[in-house]
């Protein structure tokens, strides 16, 4: 079975503003109400440690790999709950350019034998974290930015 959900939004800076805050996983702690925890680099092949905390779900640690990461456009990784084909995400970041900014699109593309029990709860407390981590990355990132 497979299942992906998506949240976008558009952020006021322009790509790399934005990749600057998503690949600083060990700044992670102090603005990501979603991935309360990361510990890796972004570059293809790393492993990454990622403690999960989905909004009114039980909080979990995984360790991915990176499978993509390419500097203000795309950060994907690949991870397992068990061994691979039980419960398998590939979740992606892509940062697009817009006249206005940057149009981020997070999302999570869902295989294995748990996606159908799992489902419900992916599609109200990931995606629910997906749009919170999108929506602080947003501040964190317009924060950071200086002023004209």
């Amino acid at each position: 079975m497979r299942h992906e959900i998506r949240s976008e939004i558009e952020i006021e800076a322009p790509p790399d503003a934005v990749w600057a805050r998503l690949a600083d996983l060990g700044g992670y702690a102090e603005w990501n109400p979603f991935i309360t925890r990361a510990e890796g680099t972004a570059r293809a092949g790393e492993r990454l440690s990622l403690r999960m905390q989905p909004s009114g779900g039980r909080a979990m640690t995984i360790r991915p790999t990176v499978t993509a990461a390419a500097t203000g456009s795309t950060f994907e990784w690949l991870g397992h709950l068990g061994v691979p084909g039980v419960f398998d995400g590939r979740h992606r970041f892509e940062l697009t350019p817009t006249p206005a900014g940057t149009r981020l699109v997070q999302s999570e593309s869902f295989r294995g034998l748990l996606v159908r029990p799992l489902r419900r709860s992916l599609d109200t407390g990931t995606r629910a974290g997906f749009e919170a981590m999108n929506a602080a990355l947003r501040r964190r990132v317009l924060s950071a930015e200086p002023e004209p």
